[in-house]
């Protein structure tokens, strides 16, 4: 068994694809087949199976090799890290995925910090969804991701950083900006701008549940995925919209808005560092660890 076989078997059973394989690993479909064919013909046994035209899936055989090339694959790192440690060096690669709004309001001087610190780590960031950030690092992709604590299934472990809560978003002399206290059926009568249906965005799901128990109508004007993008058109009167905000997140500056606090309805949650149970970390990815949750505010 050659070492670039087992890469390649990895990433193939991995993305499910040969085509998507070749492109990460730099081969052609071609030679990346033959290694495959011949890491079968080695072990004699089936380790893939097509399922149409392009879809592949792991037989017994091939699952029993894909937790083993995961585990060498990882141990191989955890290697290059302890090799450069002896050396001397803070040297090797951090990976990071966070939302959109986290890395834009949150992660500017933190990720400078670090790097003054630590500049020969070669770092990876990542504009993910929270659901997506989650899914990386279940598959090994990432070091740490950033996304709500609610989200993050129990096989993963989670570090409180930022305590974040609901609010509603309002142009300012909005009828609901003057009200004491918000209520949904209020919230109901105007138009919504609220993120797209999917797993993705749990929030827009738990909105319409909690309006569709009081019976009442409401109308989507329009669906953002960004809360950056809904504010701009929060702003410009297309319609109200929700957002969680972090304690320490700064409100968009260049906005005039009003931000309605909705802790009588929504429970407050957690911005979390995501990572894998079975992480071990290097002393240059437990230092970023530090630096970040000296910003903590839970």
């Amino acid at each position: 068994m050659e070492w670039q076989q087992l890469i390649g078997f990895y990433h193939t059973a991995k993305l499910g694809s040969f085509t998507k394989a070749a492109e990460a690993t730099y081969r052609t479909q071609s030679a990346l087949s033959q290694q495959i064919k011949a890491l079968e013909e080695e072990l004699a046994c089936q380790l893939l199976e097509r399922i149409g035209k392009r879809k592949l899936r792991l037989t017994t055989a091939g699952e029993s090799l894909w937790r083993f090339s995961e585990t060498v694959l990882q141990e191989y790192t955890r290697l290059q890290e302890e090799l450069q440690e002896i050396k001397g060096l803070q040297k090797g690669y951090l990976r990071i995925a966070a939302p959109f709004t986290t890395l834009y309001h949150l992660f500017r001087d933190i990720l400078k910090n670090y790097i003054q610190l630590f500049p020969q780590v070669q770092l990876s960031v990542l504009d993910r969804s929270q659901q997506q950030v989650i899914d990386l690092v279940k598959a090994g992709d990432l070091d740490f991701g950033l996304a709500l604590e609610s989200l993050a299934p129990k096989d993963l472990s989670t570090l409180r950083w930022q305590k974040v809560e609901m609010v509603l978003m309002t142009p300012p002399g909005h009828p609901l900006a003057q009200a004491k206290r918000v209520t949904m059926r209020e919230i109901a009568k105007y138009p919504l701008i609220l993120p797209p249906k999917g797993p993705k965005y749990p929030g827009r799901q738990t909105l319409e549940e909690s309006l569709k128990k009081l019976g009442v109508n409401y109308h989507i004007v329009m669906e953002s995925s960004n809360v950056e993008l809904s504010s701009l058109y929060v702003e410009m009167g297309l319609g109200i919209s929700f957002a969680t905000m972090a304690s320490q997140l700064a409100m968009p500056q260049k906005r005039k808005l009003t931000f309605i606090p909705m802790g009588h309805y929504f429970k407050p949650d957690y911005l979390a560092v995501v990572m894998r149970k079975d992480k071990v970390l290097a002393p240059y990815k437990s230092a970023f660890l530090k630096i970040l949750l000296k910003n903590q505010s839970v």
